[in-house]
């Protein structure tokens, strides 16, 4: 048995779930995301921000990219839009989602070398992908709290995985990307 499935059913939730906190937080004003709040990262923006710049740097690693932690020069501009981070995550998940169709158990196995602080450090294109979508759900409840305090209801974000619920899941994100379920 494989687990292919499994990483494209990730892929594909982790894509929906911010499409759905996205919308959320797109109805927020700029005081609004960037208002401090409690939490690890003091706003939703930032919160969002981050998550947007760590999956770029993981993506960059297991595609091959070469940008490494360069990657991370780019943080403050998204930090200071909404827009951009929304777009910037929305293509990232869109990459995200092709690279995990295309991947198949050698790719998994692969070892990919990340440009960390302290060096390259190795790990199995799996480890990453695990490590990412762990590191998304995280941050993406981070902000998911935060905007309980807002005038804005955070979003249901896990109807994804269980038979009734994911062709309403499955359609909402072709709606957003603008294709047919």
């Amino acid at each position: 048995m494989t687990s292919i499935p499994w990483f494209r059913d990730m892929a594909t939730n982790n894509a929906w779930a911010n499409e759905r906190l996205y919308g959320a937080c797109g109805q927020l004003t700029k005081e609004e995301l960037a208002e401090k709040r409690t939490s690890f990262f003091p706003s939703i923006l930032l919160t969002l921000a981050h998550n947007a710049i760590v999956d770029a740097y993981y993506l960059d690693g297991l595609t091959g990219g070469g940008r490494g932690r360069a990657i991370f020069d780019g943080e403050a501009e998204l930090e200071a839009s909404f827009e951009k981070t929304r777009a910037l995550q929305r293509a990232l998940d869109t990459r995200l989602c092709a690279y995990v169709d295309a991947a198949d158990d050698a790719e998994l196995a692969r070892i990919v070398s990340l440009d960390r602080r302290e060096g390259p450090q190795p790990d199995r294109a799996g480890d990453i992908l695990l490590h990412l979508f762990l590191h998304q759900v995280h941050h993406r409840g981070q902000a998911h709290a935060m905007m309980a305090g807002t005038r804005i209801a955070p979003p249901q974000l896990d109807e994804f995985f269980l038979r009734a619920e994911r062709p309403i899941a499955v359609a909402e994100l072709a709606k957003a990307r603008g294709t047919r379920v």
